[in-house]
């Protein structure tokens, strides 16, 4: 049975000679690479026709597509029945495509892969800690596959429709959503891994959450979650200006802040921050509160964005 990769870029020149490389030193290679380039002007398309002598590689060209119809282009453009995606800025284990496929037992199975932190300095080892979870700990069975790090057959993909093209972003949590719906079943395979390098300043992740944020909205996601985190800052915000001097309520503020941070910190000391000289590890440790309101404030100003966008286009409905 004939299997693909597919992957969008869109100026990844920086990282894409990475992430070729590391399919190149699959243990299992695709009988197709599909990349759908979204219009790069970086010098992009150079690296991957340099690369088409070495791989299976076929380039389709998509000025001004998303990810989610650059997804489904590449996936239209390939001839297999089983097909892998990941994404441009990261890198495969050498095992990746072959587990993955391996995990696809039935048409009905969606095969997640995991994908971990990959920093190159003490600032990235800190906003692996606040922001992406460790394999171990994913619930298997309450879990939504990133499309860094996915497999499922073409069948599927065309049950649901594809990727939703009038999302920008959170498209892979719809599509997710859109197979759970039709009875499909993930299997969490965290033996599949990608090595995903975080953001490398504050701006750029103050962005990167922001369109997160902006995307449920969009797609009317998880609008609880985002209420709690407007309740929880009006209640800080409170505290700031009437609370301070309330005991119980100071130490209350206290408990909440230390249970907040308590996932963050335990990765940073035990894993990403513990083989870094004392005072850059010191410096990421201070810099884990700081990163999670970043990470908030961009989440509360983004999410409104999408629901003012929601409201104004009518997207289609798709629950």
């Amino acid at each position: 049975m004939s299997q693909a990769l597919v992957v969008t870029v869109l100026n990844e020149a920086g990282a894409i000679g990475r992430l070729l490389d590391s399919v190149l030193a699959q243990r299992v290679i695709p009988d197709e690479v599909v990349v759908c380039d979204g219009g790069s002007t970086d010098g992009t398309l150079e690296i991957l026709e340099a690369c088409g002598r070495r791989l299976p590689l076929r380039i389709i060209r998509a000025p001004g597509s998303t990810i989610a119809a650059g997804r489904n282009r590449a996936i239209e453009a390939t001839r297999a029945e089983r097909i892998a995606v990941t994404d441009a800025g990261v890198r495969l284990d050498p095992d990746w495509f072959g587990t993955l496929m391996a995990a696809l037992d039935d048409p009905r199975t969606v095969a997640a892969g995991a994908f971990v932190p990959d920093p190159v300095n003490w600032f990235e080892r800190a906003l692996a800690a606040v922001t992406l979870p460790l394999p171990e700990e994913v619930p298997p069975d309450r879990f939504l596959p990133s499309s860094r790090s996915v497999a499922f057959y073409r069948s599927a993909w065309a049950d649901v429709g594809g990727y939703p093209e009038w999302l920008d972003y959170c498209e892979d949590v719809v599509f997710d959503l859109k197979l759970l719906a039709a009875g499909y079943r993930f299997r969490w395979v965290p033996e599949a891994v990608v090595y995903f390098r975080p953001r490398p300043d504050i701006p750029a992740f103050f962005r990167q959450y922001f369109n997160y944020a902006r995307g449920d909205g969009k797609a009317g996601l998880w609008p609880e979650r985002h209420a709690i985190r407007y309740g929880a800052y009006t209640w800080l915000i409170y505290w700031l200006l009437r609370g301070r001097r309330n005991p119980a309520m100071t130490a209350a503020l206290g408990l909440g802040v230390a249970l907040y941070l308590r996932r963050p910190v335990a990765r940073y000391i035990r894993r990403l921050g513990r083989d870094l000289p004392l005072a850059e590890f010191a410096a990421g440790l201070v810099l884990l509160p700081v990163l999670r309101l970043v990470g908030d404030l961009a989440k509360m100003a983004g999410y409104p964005a999408g629901i003012y966008w929601r409201g104004r286009y009518r997207p289609p409905k798709w629950r």
